[in-house]
């Protein structure tokens, strides 16, 4: 009787443990959560920006099942960190539980993010800003992120303070660099108290020139201190834009006339990516003179794939799927050379931000379109068949343009000559 217990009591044991195993999924796939030290930087882990929403307004967040999805997506494409932007709304706690999610139901599965809290001037996006007071808001931002980075210290790798937040064109809300430095030292305190975990990184994602690549005006002390105080700089290059605002870089020179259509706009992109260095490299630089050795990543470049406006047919010709996908692939190539990260913004068209306005060049940065077809740049990982089996909005991914590269090229055009505007001067001022 003794001994029948004692192998029912055994078989009982082992069914236990079974048990026990089988709930916690199976242990041989479970990675080890990476430190921002050992993603950033690392060409195993591509990063790109994130938001998510799918229609036109803010207002409808998108839910985990849609985040879930998203992520699959962005995961098979081999990105493993993305960045967010605020932490006001839902998006983000909805973001980290979807990926919770997912790693629970595949331990194998990684996704690291770099959360971003939204900072303001007093005043913001009224007629009268205050740039030299903070929003009330701000605290609460801080203490938000702060949560999540508690909550989810397997996930959120990086903290961001603020986006864009120090630049001077971003009148609705811009503050100074004393701002930013306050709550970088807070997270930084938290950091050392055991609060928030010691490998954590804190930085502010802001325009090159905030970080003292550009004018002077913006190399004060105060940026100086913030430089010592993040753990890297997160700065953005926006060569597209410049298209417009910087526009002789962007133009046809005398020595390109004679090249076809096509090698035009190559020789044109390729301009555009060593704008993009040009700013890192003056980042760079203003480091070094201050005797600053820090790690320095892209938080944010891209280029929008349809503009009726400064980038479009009757601007600069900038804003089209060909030259997207050339600008992709340049800013991939150089910053995996050179061991830097870089937040290509951004990964899946957005309507909210010009939602009046469907074709304007801000819904559509995307490398894919709202409803899963993937634009010019990813093509080939559609014929790799990397997407198979997965969808968004219940669309399986197929391509832009049904794959066909001739269609696309016909939306395509070269820049404008440099000799256009000297040609005009010459008949303006013979009238």
């Amino acid at each position: 009787m003794t001994k029948k217990l004692n192998e029912m009591l055994k078989l009982a044991a082992c069914c236990l443990v079974a048990l026990v195993l089988s709930s916690c999924g199976d242990s041989s796939k479970q990675v080890a959560s990476k430190s921002a030290s050992e993603l950033l930087g690392n060409p195993k882990y591509l990063a790109i920006s994130y938001g998510g929403y799918r229609q036109n307004s803010r207002d409808i967040q998108p839910t985990i099942e849609e985040l879930k999805e998203d992520m699959k997506l962005l995961k098979a494409m081999g990105v493993g960190i993305l960045r967010t932007y605020n932490v006001q709304l839902q998006q983000a706690p909805n973001l980290l539980e979807a990926i919770k999610q997912l790693k629970q139901n595949d331990p194998s599965f990684e996704m690291y993010v770099m959360l971003g809290a939204w900072i303001d001037c007093e005043n913001a996006w009224t007629n009268n800003p205050n740039h030299e007071a903070e929003s009330e808001n701000n605290a609460g931002e801080i203490e938000r992120a702060a949560a999540l980075a508690k909550k989810y210290p397997d996930i959120v790798k990086v903290i961001a303070v603020g986006n864009e937040a120090m630049v001077h064109w971003a009148q609705g809300y811009f503050v100074r660099p004393n701002v930013i430095l306050k709550w970088v030292n807070h997270l930084q305190d938290l950091k050392k108290t055991g609060e928030l975990a010691s490998d954590l990184w804190i930085t502010s994602s802001d325009n090159f020139a905030s970080w003292g690549g550009g004018d002077a005006i913006y190399q004060t002390e105060d940026l100086r201190k913030l430089i010592h105080a993040v753990d890297y700089i997160s700065m953005h290059s926006y060569p597209f834009h410049e298209t417009h605002y910087q526009s002789d870089y962007w133009k046809v020179p005398e020595s390109e006339e004679e090249f076809s259509e096509v090698e035009k706009l190559e020789a044109a992109m390729l301009r555009a990516k060593n704008y993009a260095i040009s700013e890192y490299e003056a980042v760079g630089a203003y480091l070094k003179s201050l005797g600053v050795e820090k790690p320095i990543h892209i938080g944010e470049t891209g280029w929008a794939s349809i503009s009726d406006g400064f980038y479009g047919p009757e601007g600069t010709k900038a804003a089209d799927e060909y030259k997207q996908g050339l600008y992709y692939k340049h800013m991939r190539e150089w910053t995996k050379a050179e061991g830097i990260s870089c937040f290509y913004f951004e990964a899946f068209d957005e309507n909210w931000k010009d939602a009046q306005n469907p074709v304007g060049s801000e819904n559509h940065f995307g490398l894919f379109e709202i409803n899963g077809k993937a634009k010019y740049p990813l093509w080939s990982l559609v014929d790799k068949g990397v997407f198979k089996g997965l969808t968004r909005n219940g669309n399986a991914i197929s391509k832009t343009f049904d794959g066909d590269k001739d269609k696309l090229l016909e939306l395509v055009s070269a820049p404008a000559s440099k000799n256009e505007k000297k040609n005009a001067e010459v008949v303006m001022s013979v009238e």
